[in-house]
């Protein structure tokens, strides 16, 4: 039976998630990692290029002051991972997000919007669009023998081809496609009450593609520390799903809290709100005293470039910091997608302590970041 905002997909999960997540020891602080997934479309609406260009201007000019006022328990700036649609590719937009990476305040990744498309064609698509981040602007990892690497966001959240009406995608396959072109995790999800929400909720885990069937990625083999990963399987990130029983729907039913960060009514960066995404306990098995918190936002449109840059946000970080990052209950580690991606490959290779160490434990950082390392080591 289908239920409001599509809770037949992800309620029997988030009850799943709840009965079964792990409690860390009290013998050490709980390590709390933060990264903020933004698909960033400066194009969203299809505002001309003036428009453009003054919503990416926004980031690069107001990002360094607001983020420099705070520091992680390893000493590290908010870091900002920008999910570029390859769709909206503008060399002079990139450029200028180029400059946020060298100054260590971000990344950037992969994002998409397609629609009735072919395996081939896709494949195509990430491949050159990956070429010309690493190639022309230094923007994406790569491995030892020089594979480039991406971290992905699925446009209108239809991965795999998860839409029962297969809009928004297309690709049964998709998952081995993001493979074989060098993609290291997804962090699309969570979707909810989108109908491409998937089944598994606030977890890390791996999915195997099903190429003649869509949404291979509903379940899939949790990543656990000593557990190595499913032959041909692509890492997945979860944001958190919480229900919140202080903002009521009709005074009833609690209200849902999917980890977005924007302007609409409910969403504004809040204390409370990032004690739910703690609380929702999102870890490699085995490792319960690393919790994983992906927020996501839509940060290009000025209402939501407003909170985000704005005074709410430095509430927020001001807050977080008080209550997290105290060094004996919890630490504050502000990540961007590849180093959480890095932080969850060590806690499944055994490795403990600090997380924030295996930021780069298997993809180094892009050369765009690497150039912030070679100033400072120089002096």
């Amino acid at each position: 039976m289908k239920l409001p905002r599509n809770a037949h997909l992800w309620l029997p999960g988030l009850l799943r998630a709840r009965r079964n997540r792990q409690r860390a020891s009290s013998d050490g602080p709980l390590d709390v990692l933060l990264c903020v997934a933004d698909h960033f479309e400066p194009g969203h609406g299809d505002p001309g290029l003036k428009v453009e260009r003054a919503r990416v201007d926004a980031w690069v000019e107001q990002l360094p002051s607001r983020a420099m006022q705070f520091v992680d328990s390893d000493g590290r700036p908010p870091r900002h991972t920008f999910f570029f649609p390859a769709e909206q590719y503008r060399r002079e937009h990139l450029d200028r997000l180029a400059s946020l990476c060298e100054a260590g305040l971000g990344e950037v990744e992969v994002h998409l919007h397609h629609d009735n498309d072919t395996a081939d064609n896709l494949r195509a698509t990430l491949l050159e669009f990956k070429t010309r981040l690493a190639v022309d602007h230094g923007l994406l990892s790569s491995t030892p023998d020089g594979t480039v690497m991406y971290g992905f966001i699925h446009g209108n959240w239809a991965l795999d081809n998860a839409r029962p009406d297969g809009k928004h995608c297309g690709v049964n396959d998709e998952l081995t496609v993001l493979r074989e072109t060098g993609c290291y995790a997804d962090f699309t999800q969570p979707a909810a009450p989108n109908v491409s929400q998937t089944r598994t909720v606030n977890s890390v885990y791996y999915a195997v593609d099903d190429p003649l069937a869509a949404r291979s990625h509903d379940y899939g083999t949790a990543s656990h520390v000593g557990r190595t990963p499913p032959p041909e399987s692509l890492l997945m990130i979860q944001g958190p799903i919480a229900l919140d029983w202080d903002r009521r729907t009709y005074g009833i039913a609690p209200g849902l809290d999917v980890a977005a960060i924007d302007g609409s009514p409910g969403y504004a960066p809040l204390l409370r709100r990032f004690r739910m995404w703690v609380d929702a306990g999102i870890a490699v098995g085995g490792r319960p005293e690393w919790v994983f918190v992906k927020a996501h936002t839509h940060g290009a449109p000025e209402r939501n470039a407003s909170v985000l840059l704005g005074p709410e946000m430095e509430a927020f970080h001001a807050a977080i910091n008080r209550e997290f990052n105290d060094g004996e209950r919890y630490r504050l580690h502000y990540v961007t997608a590849r180093e959480m991606a890095n932080v969850v490959r060590a806690a499944e290779a055994g490795c403990d302590g600090n997380p924030g160490q295996y930021r780069d434990y298997i993809l180094p950082p892009p050369p765009a970041a690497s150039v912030r390392r070679r100033l400072v080591s120089t002096g």
